[in-house]
């Protein structure tokens, strides 16, 4: 019997019901939650993920700003426009799309970025408050996974969470997010890479499977035991000419195959990727919640 599909569609809808509410308060209070994006060049993934970020906010009623510059922006400008943004008391976000041009650093952007803005959870200082247990913002694709099994009744506490790929986006950061000393951790985490040994044997440990390593279908039924929780974040296009663009997007895991052990499993499209924005646009309404607490303070 195929495992139970889960919905980040429908879970991320039902996070984001529940930040209208809370931005209707700040609202009330006379702040509106601002998210700034900022688009360098002409790649089209990141003017599709960026247009969907700027319509998930006007759905919620955050107030959202697209600034788009040409692929030959110099660094010092685009470093200038954050430390602009840096400084507006309308923005309580900022979103610079990655990637950027060769000739722009996204460590020096990552750090021109006020970590109280930094609602990607990108900047050093919001990974250190993390790391120590204290955090202010997380990555938004990390958190969405925590939420996404929790929010599907799959507590990773006390659970084997085996994480393939070490990346700075996921599984970097996800590892200790799970196995804090809070709720939604409290785990045993072992993460895999390309030098893990026998990694088949590592993936029939695990009681939750985060697939993040961007290789097509790369999990397979036999590497997983029967009742696996399975998080697919890959996102790989291959080709597939009965469709009118010619190609299909497929995740990390062998869906066909791997759903028919496990007893839950994420779909892609339609899994993490929802999440991501959810939590992207919780980031700013907790930004917007932190600033004007501050500013009353004041």
């Amino acid at each position: 019997m195929p495992g139970e599909i889960i919905d980040g569609k429908k879970i991320s809808t039902e996070i984001k019901e529940g930040l209208k509410q809370r931005i209707e308060e700040l609202k009330a209070k006379g702040s509106t939650p601002g998210l700034a994006a900022v688009l360098v060049g002409d790649n089209p993934a990141s003017e599709v993920y960026v247009k969907m970020k700027a319509k998930a906010c006007e759905k919620v009623g955050i107030l959202s700003e697209v600034h788009r510059y040409q692929q030959e922006l110099p660094e010092s400008e685009l470093l200038s426009k954050i430390d602009q943004l840096n400084r507006e008391e309308t923005i309580h976000g900022i979103l610079v799309q990655f990637p950027t041009p060769e000739q722009i650093s996204e460590e020096k952007v990552i750090l021109a970025i006020d970590p109280t803005k930094d609602v990607d959870g990108f900047h050093p200082f919001n990974v250190g408050m993390m790391l120590a247990g204290k955090p202010t913002f997380m990555p938004c694709t990390p958190l969405g996974i925590v939420e996404l099994l929790m929010r599907s009744g799959n507590d990773p506490s006390g659970k084997h969470v085996v994480i393939l790929g070490r990346g700075s986006l996921v599984g970097r950061p996800l590892a200790p997010m799970l196995y804090q000393k809070a709720k939604g951790g409290n785990a045993t985490v072992t993460v895999c890479h390309t030098r893990t040994h026998d990694l088949p044997s590592v993936t029939r440990q695990a009681d939750i499977l985060v697939a993040a390593m961007g290789k097509a279908k790369f999990v397979t039924a036999d590497m997983v035991k029967p009742g696996v929780v399975v998080i697919d974040v890959g996102t790989n296009r291959i080709e597939d000419p009965s469709t009118k663009s010619g190609y299909r997007l497929v995740g990390d895991v062998d869906f066909d195959s791997v759903s028919q052990v496990a007893k839950a499993i994420t779909p892609v499209p339609g899994g993490v990727g929802p999440m991501t924005i959810a939590m992207l646009l919780s980031n700013t309404v907790r930004s917007c919640e932190m600033l004007s607490t501050d500013r009353s303070t004041d």
